[in-house]
């Protein structure tokens, strides 16, 4: 009976979410253009709407992941020591590749468009940015490589 409670409340919020994100980016690709740059570039009206989606998005999947990370971490421990603190070296890895691909970032600075924009352009925030793509990058890749892995498993175990 949890079971199938929890999957449906998942299955609820995934399509909310997915209809709220489809509903932004319509808005964001067919909602006009910023007068100042019209003709120059292209400069959605809704830039900022789609924005913040993703910070609420990110924020709510951190929290979740800090949260499930931790509550796992405690349960499994009470079972089974040796399983809660392999759970326990994930977060320190992550926190690892966090810090690795903060000291690979790269200091150089951008050209920007404006004087707004160079309050940006110090080390300390290109640095942090090219924390957060790189670590897209190999996050992403590890999710390609578990897919993959779980594929060819069930396979073989047929």
């Amino acid at each position: 009976m949890a079971v199938s409670k929890i999957r449906k409340i998942s299955s609820w919020v995934l399509i909310l979410c997915t209809v709220i994100t489809l509903v932004i980016l319509g808005l964001f690709f067919f909602g006009g253009d910023n007068e100042p740059y019209k003709g120059e570039m292209w400069n959605p009206v809704y830039v900022d709407l789609l924005l913040y989606w993703q910070y609420i998005l990110f924020a709510i999947s951190a929290f979740a992941g800090v949260l499930f990370a931790a509550w796992q971490f405690t349960s499994s421990f009470k079972n089974d020591p040796k399983g809660g603190l392999m759970g326990l070296g994930v977060i320190v890895l992550f926190f690892a590749m966090l810090f690795l691909t903060y000291t690979f970032g790269s200091t150089t600075p951008v050209n920007v468009l404006n004087s707004e924009a160079q309050a940006y352009n110090v080390p300390f925030w290109l640095k942090i940015t090219d924390m957060w793509l790189y670590s897209t990058y190999i996050l992403t890749g590890l999710v390609i490589l578990a897919v993959i892995a779980g594929s060819v498993k069930r396979i073989i175990t047929k």
